[in-house]
């Protein structure tokens, strides 16, 4: 008997200091959407993919172009020439879906460069959000720009501008 009033009080006393820790929120699209180097990094990963994209499409134009030749040609070429011409046009296919994987796979470069330019900036913004926090006295902080989301939040608790502020971005 003394475990179950024991337990039930336990539940009761962490029900109430939970209830009573503070919470704020974020919106780290709207914090990144603010600062320059951000919008710098994003635009340069933009142009890069852009970049990258026609020159893929180039490809895949280039060996189009072949297969048409080969395609008007095929009639007058002997078996091994056929050949020949279909191996090429093969391998300028497994290229160019190599050159894909290698600029926009998983671990692509696309992957990497995005890492190398855009991680500073939000490690930069997390630990801002973590300072932000601490000093508020918040006992959780969500970003409502992420998987996880608000159906209802108080603007009072919006430690967005504080975050910026922090990092030393004024207001425009």
């Amino acid at each position: 008997m003394k475990n179950v009033v024991f337990t039930v009080l336990a539940i009761i006393f962490i029900s109430m200091t939970s209830v009573a820790q503070k919470t704020g929120f974020v919106d780290t699209d709207y914090i990144l959407s603010r600062i320059p180097e951000y919008k710098a990094a994003q635009a340069e990963i933009d142009k890069t993919s852009v970049d990258w994209q026609k020159e893929i499409e180039l490809k895949y134009s280039e060996i189009d172009k072949l297969y048409k030749i080969y395609k008007a040609e095929s009639v007058l070429l002997t078996d091994d020439m056929k050949k020949k011409r279909e191996n090429e046009i093969i391998n300028k296919e497994k290229e160019a879906k190599e050159l894909q994987k290698s600029r926009f796979g998983v671990d692509g470069e696309l992957f990497k460069k995005r890492m190398e330019l855009v991680k500073p900036i939000q490690d930069k913004v997390f630990s801002a959000v973590k300072q932000v926090a601490e000093k508020s006295g918040l006992a959780f902080i969500f970003d409502k720009a992420g998987q996880v989301s608000l159906l209802y939040s108080n603007s009072k608790y919006d430690k967005s501008e504080d975050v910026l502020t922090f990092m030393g971005y004024n207001k425009k």
